[in-house]
């Protein structure tokens, strides 16, 4: 059960909270929204951050949500490596290339750009940071400085949902808890607290 208890449709719309910055990558409202809507300043700031970072751009969109999944699982959150989990299989990337996401140094799946981006989220949600200066010369070579912040602020946009989700302990919807079990549990994943 979540530490801070989300409002419902009836109290969000009473507050005028306007959540037309919800993609379609999302299956049903995700219950960080209705809890962070006890602030609805913050929820639009966030709200505004997240469809400027993973709407826009010129980095693939698959690749914005492996990076987000890797970061998520690096940093321990299991409702958002959940929901960047189901995301990124809504995005092209094959079921093949997500089962073989932790093996992605070897794996013949991932191009050598995929590696540097994957290679900087999993070193950029541990703690400490990971993410070593060859790690950025990497990235580097494959990205223009453009979609470097753009790359790294998927990542960056990851750590405040993993920290907001976790801490609350936001109970995880049906959609992304289903994706997840069926597969991401071969890799480590479990719902922990989110259930």
């Amino acid at each position: 059960m979540a530490r801070i208890p989300p409002l419902t449709a009836e109290e969000m719309a009473a507050r005028g909270i306007d959540l037309s910055f919800i993609g379609s990558d999302f299956h049903e409202l995700p219950n960080s929204v209705p809890t962070l809507a006890w602030r609805p300043d913050i929820l639009q700031a966030s709200g505004a951050l997240w469809a400027a970072i993973m709407l826009t751009g010129t980095v693939d969109a698959g690749l914005k949500w492996m990076a987000g999944y890797m970061a998520s699982m690096a940093a321990g959150c299991r409702y958002c490596s959940a929901h960047t989990g189901t995301a990124t299989a809504g995005n092209g990337v094959s079921a093949e290339k997500l089962a073989a996401i932790w093996d992605f140094e070897r794996s013949p799946l991932f191009s050598d750009a995929e590696r540097a981006v994957l290679r900087v989220a999993v070193g950029a949600g541990q703690v400490p940071n990971a993410v070593s200066d060859a790690d950025f010369a990497d990235l580097a070579r494959h990205f223009s400085r453009e979609q470097q912040v753009e790359i790294v602020s998927v990542i960056a946009l990851y750590g405040f949902f993993n920290r907001w989700n976790d801490t609350v302990g936001t109970t995880l919807e049906e959609t992304p808890r289903h994706f997840a079990q069926t597969h991401l549990s071969p890799h480590g994943w479990d719902i922990g607290k989110h259930g």
